[in-house]
Parts: C-alpha cells; sequence; structure tokens
C-alpha cells in the first residue's frame, strides 16, 4: 500500500532504539526524509548511521526537557532537507519515577511529567506552525495503555501518559481545520530497552531468568494480553506509519491501541 508521504520530512523523538527507531525505519521505507533526535548523542548518531541505508536521515541530539532543546531541534529541522518538516513523531519518553505514591516526592513527580508531557508539549509547539504553512501535517504522540489503565506503582508516568492523550485530542480540535492531523498511539509491554530494564530488574529480584520474568508479568501484571507476550516494535511503527499517511487522511483525535488487549475495558 502506498502511503502517499514520500518526500516529506518527518521529525522523530526517541529515536536511536525502540519504537521510535522502528518508526523511522518504516517512514525512510516509504521515501520520508527523517530528521532523528535523542538525548544521547553517541547512541543517536550510531542509529542514524544505520538508518542511512534506508534513505536520507539527519540526527539531532536534543534535551527536551527543556525549551532551548525543543527550539533547536526545530531549528535543525527545518534546515535539514531544506523542507518544512509536516509529519512529527514524539516517542521520547521515560518511566521516570515509580513507587509507593506516598513516598514518591515533588522532583519525582515534576521530572517525570517534563520528559513525558512537556516535552510533548514543546516539540507540539515548535512544528505545528510549519505543518499549518503548509496546510498539511500529521503529528503521532506516543501514550500508553497506563493512560487509560493505571498502575498503582508507576503513577507519575501514567498521569502524564493521561495527559499526552488529552493533549493529542485537544490539538485534533484546534489545527485539524488547518490540515494538521494529530493521533496517538498507545502501546503495552512492547520489547524495547525500556522494559527490558524492566525485566532484568524483576529477574534479578525474583531470582529467576529474564524469560521467566516476562511470563510471570504476563500472568501477574498484563492478564489482558491475550498473546502472552511482549509486542514487537515493527507491530507498533506500522501503526504510526499508517496514521502519518495521506491513507489515513480521515483520522484525527484517536488514540490507537497497540497493546494485544491488555486495557481490560472499551475506554479509549
Amino acid at each position: 500500500m502506498d502511503l502517499g508521504i514520500s518526500g516529506r520530512v518527518a521529525v522523530i523523538t526517541g529515536g536511536d532504539s525502540g519504537m521510535g527507531y522502528a518508526s523511522a525505519e518504516y517512514l525512510l521505507r516509504e521515501g520520508v526524509k527523517v530528521v532523528l533526535s535523542d538525548l544521547k548523542e553517541k547512541e543517536l548518531e550510531e542509529a542514524a548511521g544505520r538508518l542511512a541505508a534506508l534513505g536520507p536521515v539527519k540526527a539531532c541530539q536534543a534535551d527536551l526537557a527543556t525549551e532551548a532543546g525543543a527550539r533547536k531541534l526545530r531549528d535543525f529541522a527545518d534546515q535539514a532537507f531544506g523542507e518544512t518538516p509536516t509529519i512529527l513523531v514524539n516517542a521520547a519518553g521515560v518511566t521516570g519515577a515509580t513507587g509507593d505514591f506516598l513516598e514518591i516526592d515533588d522532583e519525582g513527580w515534576m521530572s517525570t511529567i517534563q520528559a513525558d508531557l512537556m516535552a510533548a508539549v514543546r516539540v507540539a509547539r515548535a512544528f505545528i506552525p510549519g505543518m499549518r504553512s503548509q496546510k498539511w501535517g500529521r503529528i503521532v504522540l506516543f501514550t500508553s495503555e497506563d493512560a487509560v489503565q493505571p498502575y498503582v506503582e508507576e503513577l507519575p508516568y501514567c498521569a502524564a501518559k493521561a495527559g499526552l492523550m488529552n493533549l493529542a485530542k485537544g490539538l485534533s480540535k484546534a489545527y485539524g481545520p488547518d490540515g494538521v492531523l494529530v493521533n496517538s498511539v498507545a502501546p503495552a509491554f512492547v520489547a524495547t530497552p525500556m522494559t527490558d530494564a524492566m525485566m532484568e530488574k524483576r529477574a534479578a529480584e525474583l531470582g529467576v531468568s529474564f524469560d521467566e520474568a516476562v511470563e510471570s508479568f504476563l500472568e501477574e501484571k498484563r492478564p489482558g494480553i491475550v498473546a502472552k507476550r511482549r509486542g514487537r516494535v515493527e507491530e507498533v511503527a506500522a501503526a504510526v506509519a499508517f496514521l502519518c499517511s495521506e491513507q489515513a487522511s480521515f483520522i484525527t483525535g484517536e488514540n490507537l491501541r497497540v497493546d494485544g488487549g491488555a486495557v481490560l475495558t472499551m475506554a479509549a
């Protein structure tokens, strides 16, 4: 299926690994030019080097927990290929502060919100004007199953992801008339460096193997995942690429769950 986006410029945050990296792969195969961003410069440059075999890609290290970082990324992206970026995929995020609600301090809350919510606010604010000028744009924000099904041990993350889902809906209303379509994707327990770290910690705490930690986590914490496995990054990236495409031209304000059935209700 031709996604109709060849030649466009996409900005992908959180792009050095995991779902952001896989999204870059998919878009590059569709003929999109990619500006890849992440926090750690060495890992980012290595990722961009690997992706370059698929098409034009340039890397920009930026700390999106700051307004200066978002401006840096916007200025770089505007010049990278001599064209206005019209696709934004915000895959950057962290697990953030975890534990008992009563033991997580303000700093833990605010650092999580800065990375998982405010970074998306900043990049959307940076790139929407250019999309409006082109009368065409696609924004995909990464939320999570946690946005509608919160887990008590990671409430700052859950609250930030719920905010992201609301942000996507609001932006879709505000800028849809200008041709800017805004949606979100909500993965659950996908095999990424972040969930690898979670399972390595669980394996050490339980004194079991990595695979046994995954299996017990699915049984105890994610009973809704009927496939009984972690998701694959390419499964999420395929959804992202579709939402960025001309084929999704009548879809906006939606939260597309790619969660293997993790969410146990009909909530968005």
